[in-house]
């Protein structure tokens, strides 16, 4: 079975479900100009003046940056956040919402991506589950408060030539400390997962309000070097009895019965689209 005919099997399970569980990692924001920063050098393509020093991705993105090195670790996540910021959803953002809006039972959206980039495309913010925090968000570093504010509080200014943010960078207005991102970094036992726990009790609703019904577990480009997406989206398919189906140019291996697409997110959800358009399930499984 060639691409296209996984996609047109893909589109007969999209269109007989129920409701749409919709699993992302880093790959759905390529084709929107984001970096994935698979590898180091996918890291240093991105960052060069890292490349130069060499911090690899583990190192940049670690808490105790924002002790050791306040400028950097701002720089670096300042410039992130101003690039997703600055940044439009490419178009399979909406093609998705589109599918996901017309189910009875609706739909829920649990992502790894830190860039809001669901909810800039206009994905229901109570339907969204960002496990890893979001950059569209700030903490303090110490932990002084337990409160997660909107990362607009700030306006950085960063160095493109050594990616250093330009004091003052941003503290805690309660403690002076160093603010941070609100996200799970590695080696990360600050991070204040309040707002992701909330997110996860409405997941977890939703999942009891949805039973009994014919779920599809749509993956779009969740790798395995965190493979925290790819567990979610092989454990509810096995649990709720759903059809998965696993977008990935690279890592496209899926468990039995579950329908595998070796492709970009964009080209993917585009050519699945095609099917849905037709006027019929029949239609789409003779086309």
């Amino acid at each position: 079975m060639n691409w296209k005919d996984r996609c047109r099997a893909a589109a007969v399970e999209i269109r007989t479900a129920d409701t749409i569980l919709i699993g992302a990692g880093a790959g759905m924001g390529v084709d929107s100009g984001l970096p994935d920063f698979r590898g180091n050098e996918g890291f240093w393509k991105a960052y060069p003046p890292f490349k130069k020093a060499g911090i690899s991705f583990i190192d940049a993105a670690n808490p105790k940056n924002f002790f050791s090195n306040p400028r950097q670790a701002w720089g670096f996540y300042g410039h992130r956040f101003q690039l997703y910021s600055s940044t439009l959803p490419h178009p399979g953002f909406d093609v998705l919402r589109n599918w996901a809006e017309r189910k009875s039972k609706g739909y829920f959206v649990f992502t790894s991506n830190v860039d809001g980039h669901f909810q800039a495309a206009g994905f229901d913010t109570n339907k969204i589950v960002e496990c890893h925090g979001s950059i569209n968000h700030w903490q303090c570093s110490i932990c002084c408060n337990e409160k997660i504010r909107k990362m607009s509080d700030f306006d950085m200014n960063i160095d493109a030539s050594t990616f250093l943010a330009d004091e003052p960078i941003p503290r805690c207005p309660e403690c002076t400390e160093v603010a941070r991102p609100n996200i799970l970094m590695f080696g990360d036992s600050q991070w204040i997962d309040t707002r992701t726990n909330d997110q996860v009790l409405r997941y977890n609703q939703w999942q009891r309000e949805v039973r009994p019904s014919k779920m599809v577990i749509i993956e779009i480009g969740a790798g395995t070097a965190v493979p925290t997406v790819r567990w979610e989206c092989e454990t509810v398919a096995q649990y709720e009895n759903g059809t998965l189906i696993r977008i990935n140019p690279r890592d496209d291996n899926v468990p039995q019965d579950g329908i595998s697409i070796k492709k970009s997110a964009l080209e993917a959800i585009l050519e699945i689209d095609k099917y849905l358009k037709l006027p019929s399930p029949d239609s789409i499984s003779s086309h």
